[in-house]
């Protein structure tokens, strides 16, 4: 199939989508940078109601199948590697959602199939999965595949919060879960939690810190509850049915986590991951590095040497433009070297490794930034800028000092 690359009409003053060739600083990146790959599965059974994630219910497919899933990204990955000139080595992928655990490992196997022999020999291929949608044979067969990481949306072990987040597991799902994953041969299994729901106690959020941290796991992704515009959650929060979650409630929790974590050797390596010794997420590492990436998939980002572009949201809309031999992106931006370096301090802000203080502009006041408790004097004599417990509360306002 020959891709023919449409630009549509847009606005005065938006760069078109993706031309089908990369500019060659981008390009260049590719040689120097980690190269890795998202998959998009955008299927749900429930959308959950906090979530703005894009996903899609059955009925809401618009004709696109589950079926034609691995057939379409295929597609699109033949198109990367066009674009890319041949892939590099792809150190990670991601299969993200939406929930990728509704799909059969043969789905998978079919997209690896086709790009195994760019794979490096210690890949890192993980997927997302809902507890209540795996059984032993299919987290096997996941496992036989060559996905050999796994990450549960667990969210919390207590009911009420998960009825009132429209989570569709029960609590003991998320134990059965995991210890069937790590039955099957599983050696990094992660948990992701939210805190600062309304309604959840303190002993609520200490109950899933301790079952979680009590199973076979290595890593934990926690969050603060966001109220995302548009959400059936936002909606009830605007007709007064459910409190705002409250900032400082969802601080308490964030340093209960931290202090508990850390007993139990769970350590952080950016603000909201914890994990035992070698079990960073390295797909998600490239992220904040400002690696290279593909993302494949209805509504995937991507990003390659400073050129960021965004798929067609709906996967019909994009399966149709991939059949028709055109590129699925709906838009994209080329990031100046300003917004480059505001990235690389927002992103490493986030981290434990932190920032060189040779690359932080001139008026950077650390003394005033110290004296706040926000920053460690110990990295800082060694050229270092990392946030304190302290600061990683307020990350955002050390980002916005430095970059004033």
């Amino acid at each position: 199939m020959v891709f023919t690359l449409r630009v549509p009409k847009q606005p005065d003053g938006v760069k078109p989508p993706l031309t089908g060739e990369l500019p060659a600083t981008a390009l260049q990146s590719l040689a120097s940078k980690t190269f890795g790959l998202y998959l998009h599965v955008p299927f749900c059974a429930k959308r959950c109601g906090y979530c703005d994630f894009n996903t899609y219910t059955a009925t809401e497919l618009g004709g696109f199948s589950q079926s034609d899933w691995s057939a379409q990204i295929t597609t699109e990955l033949q198109l990367a590697k066009k674009v890319l000139g041949g892939f590099p080595t792809i150190q990670t992928i991601f299969i993200g959602g939406g929930t990728p655990s509704l799909l059969p490992a043969a789905d998978f196997e079919k997209v690896f199939r086709n790009i195994s022999n760019h794979f490096a020999a210690d890949i890192e291929i993980t997927i997302e999965a809902n507890p209540d949608s795996v059984t032993k044979s299919s987290l096997a067969q996941y496992l036989d595949i060559g996905i050999n990481r796994i990450s549960f949306g667990m969210q919390s072990s207590a009911s009420k919060v998960l009825q009132l987040l429209d989570r569709t597991h029960n609590p003991s799902a998320v134990s059965s879960a995991v210890l069937t994953a790590a039955e099957v041969g599983f050696r990094d299994i992660s948990l992701d939690l939210i805190y600062g729901t309304p309604g959840e106690l303190d002993q609520d959020w200490l109950d899933s810190l301790t079952t979680a941290t009590a199973l076979p796991i290595n890593h934990i992704s926690a969050y603060a509850l966001i109220v995302e515009a548009g959400t059936k959650f936002a909606n009830q929060v605007n007709r007064g049915e459910i409190p705002m979650p409250d900032d400082d409630i969802a601080a308490a929790r964030y340093l209960q986590a931290e202090e508990f974590l850390n007993q139990r050797n769970f350590h952080w390596y950016e603000i909201s991951n914890w994990g035992v010794a070698g079990a960073a997420c390295r797909h998600n590492q490239l992220y904040w590095d400002s690696a290279n990436w593909w993302g494949a998939g209805a509504g995937a980002h991507s990003h390659i040497g400073g050129l960021r572009w965004w798929n067609e949201r709906h996967p019909a809309t994009w399966a149709q433009l991939l059949t028709a031999g055109h590129s699925p992106a709906a838009g994209q931006e080329l990031l100046s070297t300003a917004q480059q370096f505001d990235e690389q301090v927002m992103l490493g802000i986030r981290q434990r490794k932190g920032l060189p203080v040779s690359l932080l502009p001139a008026a950077t006041d650390l003394a005033e930034l110290q004296a706040a408790g926000w920053i460690e004097p110990s990295a800082l004599a060694q050229g270092q800028l990392v946030l304190t417990t302290a600061g990683r509360l307020m990350a955002d306002r050390v980002t916005a000092e430095i970059l004033r």
